[in-house]
């Protein structure tokens, strides 16, 4: 078996002498404590030293790739055709020169160890070559390495975005506070202002142009607010009822308006940058989210590699942590989104479908980020065409709740439920009319005085009286009662029966009394 092995020097091929000593790789290292049981091991056979130091990072870098370099290519070529195995350390290169030498690679545990055995005793194994410049080429390809990591690709350095946007974050909380002071100190001696001008920027501008509230009438505020609102502050700096302030006071408050305006300017350019920077980095993660989003998702995730390889459901909910841990301990819902709830998609829509469209962008944002990470190009068709889908998508989710109350069949007759459906009254003019009302009248048969319509009811004295005129008004009475009964619906039959029932017992009860008290 032959062992092909890389140093900082160059490529070496050993010769395996037993390789019944593999079998048992546990205690490989126990023969090779010494060089002379060393050599016992394994041959060296062939070494290809490199020429430089470039020759030396490109066989590195070209190892670190899983490629074939230029070097070991010649070593491999003066092999020529050999029957025994060759043992390499990575299984991706060994498959490579199977592919294009015909070798029969091994790669496993035992060579593993055989490697780091080797290693312990490489400068005895290696002869002609000194301790000395072995280091030193171990050292310079070490920093050569890692300078060509860091310089791999200079515009996918996602470090900038991650530093930009945290800056661009303290950079707001400064400026809220600095602005807040100026307006408080500045309030004691002109207090109107504060109300009349809103704006942070033109308000420290202002205060700065005016100083002391008397030279208001003599400032020109045109470059700095419009001519209404100018000629609004010059009338209340008139009738101020602020206080009087030295100039010592009016100079540090200048001083700090002046910091609010260096630090608006830096944050714009700073803005900029970062608009730059995300452009170049991740496309299409800033065409479907925004710059300052996908840099907070980023920088939340620590890097844009880390970022894609989270799933879109930890996209979504990503900065939402504390909620969500808070929610599966409470067994709560948990929550719809996080930093992706500010996208200028989630915030188009209604707050009822926030959560479906906050899943959607996720899924989408995913795969925009993983192109952008692994990808070659440098292009933003991909985010383009995933952010027409979510805005048809979000169209369509509008237009169904739309449907829902203005739909056909039974959503319609729903909705007749709720229409006002009051009855429009005119003004009766014929009521207008001071006399009394004339009641209605009717005649009595036996040509007696006209009555109203309405008979009382009267009762015979001492067996007077005309039992006629009883009797009609007892008949009506009866008719009504027939008719109200004829009326009642029959609500519950079997209660109805059961009071029969219970009627007739308590007759029978009283009559058996009775003939008991007659007995």
């Amino acid at each position: 078996m032959l062992v092909l092995f890389e140093t900082a020097a160059g490529y070496a091929v050993f010769k395996v002498l037993s390789e019944k000593k593999l079998k048992h790789s546990e205690n490989l290292y126990l023969d090779f404590q010494n060089p002379e049981s060393a050599a016992k091991i394994v041959k060296l056979k062939h070494f290809q030293k490199f020429k430089d130091m470039t020759d030396a990072l490109a066989g590195a870098t070209a190892a670190v790739e899983g490629k074939i370099s230029k070097t070991l290519k010649k070593v491999l070529k003066k092999l020529g055709d050999v029957q025994e195995d060759l043992a390499v350390s990575d299984a991706k290169l060994g498959s490579l020169i199977k592919d294009k030498f015909q070798f029969s690679c091994v790669s496993n545990s035992a060579i593993q160890e055989l490697m780091r055995c080797i290693r312990s005793q490489m400068e005895s194994l290696i002869v002609g070559l000194p301790d000395r410049e072995l280091s030193a080429m171990s050292l310079g390809l070490a920093h050569s390495l890692s300078r060509y990591k860091l310089k791999f690709s200079p515009d996918k350095v996602d470090t900038m975005i991650v530093q930009a946007i945290s800056l661009l974050d303290d950079l707001d909380k400064e400026l809220n506070n600095y602005i807040m002071r100026a307006r408080e100190w500045y309030g004691w001696h002109f207090p109107e202002l504060t109300k009349i001008v809103t704006d942070n920027f033109a308000f420290a501008r202002t205060v700065i142009a005016i100083g002391d509230k008397v030279n208001a009438a003599k400032c020109d505020l045109s470059k700095i607010l419009p001519e209404e609102v100018e000629q609004e502050v010059k009338d209340a700096a008139e009738i101020s009822m602020g206080t009087e302030i030295s100039e010592d006071d009016i100079m540090n408050i200048k001083f700090l308006c002046e910091q609010v305006i260096e630090i608006s300017e830096y944050r714009a350019k700073l803005y900029d940058y970062l608009k730059n920077r995300m452009i170049a980095i991740a496309p299409n993660l800033t065409v479907l989210v925004g710059e300052l989003v996908g840099a907070r998702l980023i920088s939340h995730a620590g890097s844009l590699l880390n970022l894609a390889k989270h799933p879109s459901s930890t996209v979504q909910i990503l900065g939402a942590e504390k909620a969500l841990f808070r929610a599966l301990k409470s067994k709560h819902d948990t929550p719809k989104y996080g930093l992706i709830y500010h996208a200028s998609l989630v915030g188009q829509t209604t707050a009822k479908n926030k959560g479906k469209l906050s899943r959607m962008l996720a899924a989408k944002a995913a795969l925009a980020i993983r192109v952008d990470a692994l990808g070659e190009g440098t292009d933003c068709e991909l985010g383009e065409e995933h952010k027409a889908k979510l805005m048809m998508r979000m169209q369509q989710l509008e237009d169904k709740s739309a449907r829902r109350i203005s739909g056909t069949g039974k959503m319609q007759a729903k909705w007749e439920r709720y229409e006002n459906k009051s009855q429009v009254f005119t003004y009766n003019t014929a009521a207008d009319s001071t006399l009394p009302s004339v009641s209605k009248k009717r005649k009595l048969v036996d040509g007696a005085e006209e009555r109203p319509s309405k008979l009382l009811k009267i009762e015979p004295v001492d067996g007077a009286g005309d039992a006629s005129a009883v009797e009609p008004a007892k008949k009506k009475k009866k008719k009504h009662q027939e008719e109200d009964a004829d009326h009642i619906p029959d609500l519950n039959a079997s209660q109805t029966s059961s009071d029969a029932t219970g009627e007739k017992k308590k007759k029978k009860k009283k009559k058996k009394h009775a003939e008991d008290t007659d007995d």
